[in-house]
């Protein structure tokens, strides 16, 4: 039998005490797009995070049959402030998928270079876009994951060549990676970002949060997403899917899987291959997008 890609185990949440979800348990295998449905609050972006580990949960996350435990002498609390610390770092950073060397977590650096978070909305960042390409790149999981690569025969790892080419395929001007982020426009960010998470090229499962359908022409676009194609129009949306679809399918691709959230049920119909619908009480399979 083979080994899913990621395996969720019966993970709960609470948000200021309440319950947002619980036994929610879902397998994700390779060539798998599997795009999440549910109403608004019933915790679709919450379970992204919960598999991201950007917030505390009950439960299990497998990643290839190993789970990755928090191991710390730290009382709860601590480990609430930790959680607390690193998602206010993503937010402000939207560099999600890293931790700084500090933290307690064992595992987790590693883990964010392989199962990316990518949120709907980047958030507002300093220095110019190569400023920030280069800063993820030197983090040491990412350093770990280029040398890995060298020695399997994998050629040279160059995640700026890589980036730059993704973006012009989405309609992105290579002088803007010379711009702060502040000067470009909400959709360049997301484009832009979303060619920085898959040019990285070490993530198997990206946790797609939201909808790429809405870019203007003259806008970019963001990546693992909440609302990823929300800032995208019908041309640039499309480009975005179709080069995510064939990475998803292509033998030789680092990208094996994909679990999205979308409320567009056109665009489910169209990238998804799997359908889950999540509620309070879990989360159960559609045999087709939920209308």
């Amino acid at each position: 039998m083979t080994t899913p890609l990621l395996e969720l185990r019966d993970i709960a949440c609470l948000r200021d005490g309440q319950s947002v979800f619980e036994d929610v348990s879902l397998v994700v295998n390779q060539s798998d797009i599997v795009v999440l449905r549910g109403k608004s609050g019933s915790g679709k972006t919450t379970l992204l995070k919960c598999i991201a580990h950007l917030i505390v949960y009950q439960g299990d996350v497998l990643y290839r049959g190993r789970s990755v435990k928090y191991k710390s002498r730290s009382s709860p609390s601590d480990l609430v402030a930790v959680h607390q610390n690193h998602l206010v770092f993503h937010l402000r950073r939207q560099a999600a998928v890293l931790l700084s060397s500090h933290c307690i977590v064992s595992g987790i650096p590693s883990f964010r270079t392989r199962v990316f978070y990518v949120p709907q909305r980047p958030s507002l960042l300093s220095g110019t876009l190569n400023d920030f390409l280069k800063k993820i790149a030197a983090f040491g999981a990412h350093q770990a994951h280029a040398q890995a690569l060298k020695k399997s025969g994998g050629g040279p790892y160059d995640p700026f060549d890589r980036a730059l080419d993704i973006s012009r395929e989405w309609g992105i001007d290579p002088q803007l990676w010379d711009r702060e982020w502040s000067n470009l426009s909400g959709g360049e960010a997301q484009r832009v970002a979303l060619a920085i998470a898959v040019g990285l090229n070490s993530a198997e499962v990206l946790l797609l949060d939201g909808k790429y359908s809405h870019f203007s022409k003259v806008y970019a676009l963001f990546i693992i997403y909440s609302e990823p194609t929300s800032a995208l129009d019908s041309v640039s949306s499309a480009a975005v899917e179709r080069y995510l679809l064939n990475e998803v399918q292509a033998r030789d691709a680092t990208l094996k899987a994909i679990v999205w959230i979308t409320h567009s049920d056109e665009q489910a119909g169209r990238v998804g291959t799997r359908f889950v619908q999540i509620e309070a009480g879990g989360c159960h399979e559609e045999p087709t997008p939920v209308v």
